[in-house]
Formats: structure tokens, sequence, C-alpha cells
């Protein structure tokens, strides 16, 4: 492979190698394909349910406003990763430069962070609703929930701002290759010239806290609803509570499940390959899955996505006719 010529010679290099996926020049273009058909679809799927949201009045719940943001939140976290990946299957260097590296570290976890406190959030407010019915509306205003996002992306991006500041500061040495398709900060870490073991340490406890903290309190929170949805008499009401749920709880499946075997398993370099497809699933697949979960799980999400469909055929058919 060329990449192979290239890192014989570190002088050269301006900046790190992200592997990817190597494979022949062929597989290459195949993947590329696969994988712009994937980030188109779920550009359109979240850009459809925030649309959906956006022009549906009754969607103007607290509920549906939040997975709006979260969608948009979505769309961004995919963006961060994918078309730095696309344009590696084409390249033939796969070179990444050190402020490109950082920035794509600085945003894919932020973003991530973003998301775990977005799904707190989703489960405090369906907390509220199967617990609190009567008062919700009283509780979970629209000031609220505004409050609520904004306290999501604030605390998301201003958690890694100092770990990554601490890394960029620091020499790497050898052939800054990293067994990735995007900027890890274990295989960053791995190519220092020198070990630093407390700001491992930091890095280490940091790193994890916007995971974990988020996770307790979604476990917490589906805690009480499964105590009050079990006191319900009927089990037509015992459903239509869970019904209310299981979205979101898909969605916390997949993504706290994927992450939990990331970061959960040795970062041995035998097991660099199914670390890159572990963060694969998560960080683009599991945005592609969430639209398609919430929406084919809420018949009222399903009315306005069909409702807004319409419009887009009936203006196409005019614009036709028209011609």
């Amino acid at each position: 492979m060329k990449t192979l010529s290239i890192t014989s010679n570190s002088s050269t290099i301006t900046g790190f190698i992200l592997l990817g996926f190597p494979c022949s020049r062929e597989g290459q273009i195949l993947l590329f394909v696969l994988f712009f058909i994937v980030y188109l679809l779920t550009l359109m799927g979240n850009a459809s349910i925030i649309c959906a949201v956006r022009w549906n009045q009754k969607l103007h719940t607290p509920m549906y406003l939040l997975l709006a943001n979260f969608s948009f939140l979505e769309i961004w976290y995919v963006t961060s990763t994918v078309p730095n990946m696309l344009a590696n299957f084409l390249s033939d260097t796969k070179i990444i430069s050190f402020s490109g590296c950082f920035l794509q570290f600085y945003f894919f976890f932020s973003l991530g962070s973003t998301e775990c406190f977005f799904l707190a959030v989703m489960a405090f407010d369906r907390y509220l609703a199967i617990c609190r019915p009567l008062h919700y509306p009283a509780l979970m205003t629209g000031r609220l929930c505004n409050i609520l996002v904004i306290s999501c992306w604030v605390l998301g991006f201003l958690w890694f701002p100092v770990p990554i500041i601490i890394i960029s500061q620091m020499s790497f040495c050898g052939s800054r290759i990293i067994d990735h398709f995007l900027c890890d900060p274990g295989p960053l870490l791995a190519l220092t010239c020198k070990k630093v073991p407390l700001i491992e340490m930091i890095l280490s406890i940091l790193s994890p806290l916007p995971l974990i903290i988020p996770f307790l309190f979604i476990m917490g929170s589906y805690a009480l609803v499964l105590v009050a949805v079990l006191k319900v008499p009927s089990a037509s009401g015992k459903r239509k509570a869970f019904s209310t749920c299981g979205s979101h709880l898909a969605v916390v499946a997949l993504f706290y499940g994927s992450v939990l075997v990331m970061y959960g398993s040795p970062t041995s370099e035998h097991e660099a390959g199914m670390q890159k497809l572990v963060t694969l699933f998560y960080s683009v697949l599991t945005p592609l899955l969430n639209p398609v979960i919430y929406s084919l799980r809420n018949k009222h999400m399903k009315t306005a996505l069909k409702a807004i469909l319409g419009e887009i055929k009936n203006w196409l058919s005019k614009k036709i006719l028209g011609n």
C-alpha cells in the first residue's frame, strides 16, 4: 500500500495517519459508497424528525422538542466522523493534520457527551410523565425544557477542552499511525514520546464521567418508572406506560450497550479491529437507527411524517404539471 511507503519516513508527515479499514482499492470504493448512503439516510431520517416536530403543532410538547434537539445533535455527531472517513476511503495517504485530528477529537467526544446528557434529560421527562402525570404540565414547562436543552449542550462542550489541550501539547514520535478511523485518545496517547502516568490517570478519570453519570441517572429514573408502572392495576395501562418510554429505552440500549463494550474491553493492539467495529456501531449506525426507532413506535410521529411526505408529493406534482 502507498501508506506504508509514506510511513517509513516520519519526517515527511504533517499529521497523523488514520488507517481506517485497510483493504484493496475496490474495497475502499465499495466502503465509500456504502457509508455515503448510510450518511445520507442518517441526515434525511433525523432531518425529517426535526421537520415533523417543527411543522406539526401537535408535536410542540417537551417530549418531541427534546427529540428534535436530539435528532439535530445526531446530525452533527455523525458529521464529525463520516465525511473525513469518506475522504480517507478515496485517499492514498490517509493523512489528517494535527489541528484536524484534535478538532475531530473535540467535536466527536463533546457531541457524544452531549448525547449522554440528552438521553438522561429524556429519561427525566419520561419519569415525570409516568410518575407525576397530574403535575407534568406544571413541572415540565417550556422554560424548563429550554434550560435543560441548553444545559446539555453547554455541559457536553465544556467537558473535553482541558484534556484535549493537555494531549495536544504533548510531543509525538514514531510513525504517527492511528489504527482507527477517527482520532481516539487511546491511540493518540500510545504515540506520545514520553509517558506521563499522572496525565493518563486524569484522562482515565475525566473521560468516563459524561458516560457514567447520565447512565446512572437514566437507570435510576427507569427504576422509579418501573415501580410506578407495576402499581398500575390494568394491563392496558401498563402497556401504555411502557410504550411511552419503549423507544427511548431502545436508543439507550443501543448507544450504551456498544459504548460499554468499547470502553469496558481491553485496549490491546490485537483488539483494534473490534474497537473500530464497536465505535462504528455507536457513532454511525446508532444515529441511522434512532429515527427509525422513534418513528416506527410512535403513531403521532408517523402521522406527522406521512403529512410531510404528502405535502412534498403535492408540491412535486404541481411543479411537474406546471412545467
